[in-house]
């Protein structure tokens, strides 16, 4: 992962443990309701990949564990991990693409409510997501996934070549002159992998997203409710098909590209054909980016612009990410994939403790204040979920007391210690495990292993309960908190 170059070590902690009469005069853990939306307080698990389906996208005894032990730790509300709505082939990851997936979802959510006690609100992230292959070896690429087009034959002044010619001249240029001679999109090919993008009109299959989309999202959306869910939260953030529709970038020639009104039309049909199909009071909200934290990329005004047209569209919550992004994304080493946490934007997505003089503490906060206001002047008071770097009560009170949010939303501390919520709640703030935010978690991540938490995943390996990793040397879910709380 890309890092700041200033290089200063940040410390999380645990701040002021609040007293019982903190708890109960909170906002943090007073309740919310919206419409459709109601929680029992403030407390959020966003959605997390843990890397634990069946190649097939199928619901596993390990998954059923690590959403089941972060349920014990009773936040008001989970989200099931990013879902794809398309039958197609996508390794470990959630799939909803089909009615066979609606067993094993409905399993889950039953074992989320079940380790909850009922007391947590389940949702399930869907998710679209382009083409996007391995770095190529550099003779294969040029031997065999090439196409010899007239410009690359008028360019190494060869228009008669046979094509075993052209190939074997471009085998021998260095570098620096095939970069001359390919075109933009190969040489990228080359030296990161293909991968399609919202705008290659040329490509049927990406031409037609705006007919097909808001069919295979709302199909999925009904097979969410099917299998129980309280509700579908809808993806449109970081580097897959619907950010790709929001972002700047997207200058698409035809009604869904280049104007912000037009880059918003697809995710608002796209929302408008869930709600249309699910009962009145399934809930529907978005995860999109504050901020993109690109070159070329949306600017906040124009994210204002999107969330407060969310919100007059009806949707029931508006959670705030941020970066993220394929574009700046670092070279993958040959036989892997672009991961689109590597560049600076992935950085400003998951800010580790070596950081700048910002720090990885409340980087989203200021964007999310700014878009926050502007959907209530535009007269709406759908709540805002925010999340990054939230890991105790102070950062929690300040983002609901200063309106930069309604919702606090935590991943990696939740990662760390499930039951810090809880503790919270139940005066037991000094047994919280903070996260140090080394970001080991997110390294597992990127190289599609199974996450854990390295504060508790080589702890009492023998005296687990779960499944270990595939490599038997770590636990796959926290230990139980072994104190009965005050108060559940």
């Amino acid at each position: 992962m890309w890092k700041p170059p200033e290089r200063i070590r940040w410390h999380s902690s645990l701040g002021t443990i609040p007293d019982v009469k903190e708890i109960e005069s909170s906002v943090l853990f007073s309740p919310i309701e919206f419409g459709r939306l109601k929680l029992r307080n403030r407390t959020w698990v966003p959605a997390m990949v843990p890397w634990r389906a069946t190649e097939d996208g199928q619901v596993t005894d390990e998954v059923l564990e690590w959403y089941g032990r972060f349920a014990k730790g009773k936040p008001a509300a989970i989200v099931i991990e990013a879902t794809g709505i398309r039958d197609i082939s996508s390794g470990p990851l959630l799939r909803i693409g089909h009615d066979r997936y609606i067993p094993g979802i409905q399993k889950l959510v039953e074992r989320i409510r079940d380790e909850s006690g009922g007391q947590t609100r389940v949702l399930i992230q869907l998710i679209d997501f382009l083409a996007i292959r391995r770095r190529p070896q550099r003779e294969k690429f040029l031997n065999h996934h090439l196409v010899i087009t007239s410009r690359i034959r008028d360019r190494l002044n060869l228009p008669l070549a046979e094509e075993k010619e052209i190939r074997i001249k471009l085998l021998n240029l260095k570098d620096k002159d095939l970069e001359q001679i390919l075109d933009i999109r190969d040489w990228e090919s080359l030296c990161k992998g293909y991968r399609e993008r919202v705008t290659d009109m040329h490509l049927p299959n990406i031409k037609q997203l705006p007919e097909v989309l808001p069919g295979l999202f709302a199909n999925a959306a009904l097979r969410s409710q099917k299998a129980g869910l309280d509700g579908i939260e809808l993806h449109y953030a970081h580097a897959y098909t619907m950010a790709s529709f929001l972002s700047a970038t997207n200058i698409r020639n035809d009604s869904y590209g280049g104007s912000r009104e037009n880059r918003i039309k697809l995710p608002l049909e796209v929302f408008h054909s869930v709600r249309d199909i699910v009962s009145e009071d399934f809930i529907i909200g978005a995860r999109f980016l504050a901020e993109e934290c690109i070159n070329n990329g949306s600017s906040i005004s124009d994210v204002c612009f999107f969330a407060s047209e969310f919100a007059r569209a009806g949707m029931d919550y508006l959670s705030l990410s941020r970066g993220g992004k394929f574009d700046d994304a670092k070279q993958p080493r040959v036989g892997e994939a672009a991961y689109p946490y590597t560049g600076p934007s992935g950085y400003e997505c998951m800010p580790q403790n070596i950081s700048d003089k910002n720090g990885p503490f409340g980087r989203n906060f200021s964007a999310s204040k700014e878009i926050r206001n502007h959907v209530r002047q535009s007269g709406c008071k759908t709540p805002v979920v925010v999340a990054g770097g939230i890991h105790n009560f102070q950062i929690a009170e300040h983002v609901l007391k200063e309106d930069i949010a309604d919702i606090v939303a935590s991943a990696r501390q939740s990662l760390a210690d499930p039951d810090w919520f809880l503790k919270l709640e139940s005066g037991y703030g000094r047994d919280i495990r903070l996260c140090q935010y080394s970001n080991y978690c997110e390294g597992l991540d990127r190289t599609h292993k199974q996450v854990t938490c390295q504060f508790w995943d080589r702890l009492n390996l023998d005296q687990s309960k779960g499944h270990l990793s595939k490599d038997g040397k770590r636990r796959l879910v926290a230990p139980d908190w072994d104190k009965i709380p005050l108060k559940s």
